[in-house]
C-alpha cells in the first residue's frame, strides 16, 4: 500500500506535486513555512518508501527532485545539528575522557531535555479523544517503525550488522507476519475505529511530527550518517520501555480497546532488552572497533532526544485543544 499523497500546505508542496503528477519541470520556489517544507522532504522521502499514491516509481531518483531533496536536507541537518549540541557536546567530552560507552550513553538519554511527556499526560489525565488525536499523530511513524534505520544495514561491518538485525528480527514479527510491530499497531488502530491505511493520517500530522520522521529517513539514507542513524536508533530503545509501561497505564485507565493495550505492552517487554542490545553490543562493540564512530552515534541520539521534546510539546499542546490540529485539508479549506 502507498501513502496518499497530501493536500498542499504552501507554494513548495503546491509545486512538488505538480511535479510529481505531470512529471514536468519543477518550479524553483521557496517554502512558505516550515510546514510547507517538512511536508515536502516528507514527501520525497516516501518515494524512497512506499512511494506516493499515483507517482511513477522512476521519480524516485528524478534530478530535479533529488536536488531539491538535498537543499531540505541541509537545513533539517543543520537544525538538528544546532538543537542537540547541547545534549550531545557533554556526552561527547565525557567519553573523550575515557569513560565507559554504555554509561555515557544511557546517562545521555536519562537526562532531563525539559520537555513534557506524553506517556504522563496519558498515564494520569488524557480523555479517551485525546488519546486518539495522539494516536493519529503517532500514527505517522508507527506504519514503519525501525524501516529507515534498516537502510544502514549494507554500510555495517559484520558484527554490527548482526546485532542490529537481532533487534530487528523482534519488529518484524521473527518470522510470523501477524507479529510485526506495525501489524500490531493496525490491529490497536482498528479496534479504535481509526483509519488503518498506510499514512492515511499524514493530512493531520503536525509540522514536528514530519520534521521526527524526516531525520529518521536522512539518517539512514545517507552513508555518512550511518553512525547517527544507529545512535538514534538505539536512543529510541532506551526511551521506550518506561513510557510504554505508563501508556498501558493510561489506556487501561480508560478502559481502551485490548489491541492498543497490546501494542505497548509488547514494546514494554521487547524494548527493555533491544535497549541493551544495542547501547552495550552493536553500538559498545562498534565504537570499540571503531572509536571515530562515537561522536556521531551520541549526536544521533541526542537529536532523537530533542526532536521527541520538540514534538511531544508540539503534539500535546494540540490535543489539549483539539479544534488546534487543523494542518492539511482543514487548514488549506
Amino acid at each position: 500500500m502507498r501513502a496518499p499523497l497530501p493536500t498542499p500546505r504552501g507554494t513548495l508542496t503546491e509545486a512538488l506535486t505538480e511535479a510529481l503528477f505531470e512529471q514536468g519541470v519543477l518550479r524553483c520556489v521557496d517554502a512558505d513555512s516550515d510546514d510547507d517544507a517538512a511536508l515536502a522532504l516528507w514527501m520525497l522521502y516516501e518515494l524512497h518508501h512506499r512511494g506516493l499514491e499515483g507517482v511513477d516509481d522512476a521519480l524516485e531518483w528524478d534530478p530535479a527532485l533529488l536536488v531539491l531533496r538535498a537543499r531540505l536536507e541541509h537545513d533539517l541537518e543543520e537544525r538538528g545539528r544546532d538543537r542537540a549540541r547541547h545534549l550531545a557536546r557533554p556526552a561527547q567530552e565525557r567519553l573523550a575522557d575515557g569513560e565507559d560507552f554504555a554509561e555515557v550513553f544511557f546517562d545521555l538519554c536519562a537526562a532531563d531535555t525539559g520537555g513534557e511527556s506524553l506517556a504522563r499526560f496519558v498515564q494520569r489525565e488524557a480523555e479517551t479523544e485525546q488519546v486518539l488525536a495522539l494516536l493519529r499523530q503517532r500514527s505517522i511513524y508507527h506504519v514503519r517503525e525501525q524501516d529507515s534505520a534498516m537502510w544502514a544495514l549494507p554500510r555495517l561491518d559484520d558484527e554490527t550488522k548482526a546485532h542490529l538485525v537481532a533487534i530487528a528480527a523482534d519488529e518484524y514479527g521473527n518470522g510470523h507476519p501477524d507479529r510485526l510491530h506495525a501489524e500490531l499497531w493496525r490491529r490497536g488502530m482498528a479496534a479504535c475505529d481509526l483509519d488503518t491505511g498506510y499514512a492515511a493520517y499524514v493530512d493531520e500530522a503536525l509540522p514536528q511530527v514530519l520534521e521526527q520522521n524526516n531525520l529518521m529517513s536522512m539518517l539512514g539514507l545517507h552513508r555518512r550518517l550511518v553512525p547517527a542513524a544507529l545512535g538514534h536508533l538505539a536512543a529510541f530503545e532506551v526511551c521506550s520501555s518506561v513510557p510504554s509501561k505508563r501508556m498501558v497505564r493510561g489506556l487501561e485507565r480508560l478502559g481502551m480497546p485490548e489491541p492498543v493495550v497490546a501494542y505497548y505492552r509488547e514494546h514494554m517487554v521487547a524494548d527493555a532488552v533491544h535497549e541493551q542490545v544495542a547501547v552495550r553490543r552493536m553500538l559498545g562493540g562498534w565504537v570499540a572497533r571503531e572509536p571515530h564512530v562515537a561522536d556521531d552515534t551520541l549526536w544521533g541520539a541526542a537529536v532523537c532526544l530533542a526532536a521527541e521534546q520538540e514534538t511531544a510539546t508540539a503534539v500535546l499542546a494540540a490535543v489539549r485543544d483539539e479544534p488546534a490540529l487543523t494542518t492539511g485539508r482543514e487548514a488549506v479549506a
